[in-house]
């Protein structure tokens, strides 16, 4: 990996990173990632925007990884850093939950933000990127667990933040009660009945005592790892 120092990507001649200033609200100059990601896969982009001096792109959600990976892999474009991952559920009901990418191309000084809209009414899947960079993995469980976005194609799609056995939801959707799903005295007793180690998986655990309390389907999740690492 070579370092690329700054302007170095853009030419000799370019100037120096400055903090920019009078940003429009909406308008402004877009990335010229846009027209690119439009014209190498017009079916896929379907429109964009910039808001604060930052280009968004929506896309189709089935094609995500593709897009993402050509973002990453192009020589024109290097998006070698994935920031995050996360999701907007609006106050109205009606309209679609987003998922949303962000990507920074160090090489290039740029940013942009990718969206895509998933029918609320309608299974919420998108697919994994972790993939395409490993630090995807900790980010798409957190959508999964505060959200209930499923990523097709993880590796291990589980909550994150809320333990495993969770069963009021997801503390992140509009639906879900400030006070929570259930009281309070039924919350205090099922975090005091938790086991803090039956979050973890079997490479995570220093001791396997907590083994025989995980939850019943991430015991043959667990045994069928452990089968194919002595398989291998």
């Amino acid at each position: 990996m070579s370092i690329v120092f700054p302007g170095a990507a853009l030419g000799a001649a370019a100037p120096a990173p400055v903090t920019p200033r009078g940003i429009p609200h909406r308008g402004g100059d877009v990335n010229p990632s846009a027209a690119t990601l439009a014209a190498r896969f017009p079916d896929a982009v379907l429109r964009h925007e910039v808001t604060w001096g930052d280009t968004t792109v929506w896309i189709a959600a089935p094609r995500a990884r593709q897009l993402i990976q050509w973002l990453r892999d192009d020589a024109g474009e290097r998006y070698d850093y994935l920031v995050d991952v996360t999701a907007v559920e609006h106050r109205d009901a009606m309209r679609p939950l987003e998922v949303v990418w962000h990507l920074r191309s160090l090489p290039f000084r740029r940013f942009l933000r990718l969206k895509a809209e998933l029918d609320p009414a309608a299974a919420l899947v998108a697919p994994s990127i972790s993939a395409v960079y490993a630090s995807a993995d900790w980010l798409e469980r957190e959508v999964f667990d505060m959200f209930g976005i499923r990523f097709e194609g993880h590796p291990d799609l589980r909550r994150i933040l809320m333990w495993e056995s969770y069963a009021e939801g997801h503390p992140l959707r509009k639906d879900f009660p400030l006070r929570g799903r259930f009281s309070r005295a039924e919350q205090l007793s099922q975090a005091l009945a938790a086991n803090p180690e039956a979050r973890y998986s079997m490479e995570e655990l220093s001791v396997a005592d907590a083994f025989h309390e995980l939850p019943e389907d991430m015991k043959r999740r667990l045994q069928q790892q452990a089968r194919q690492v002595e398989g291998a």
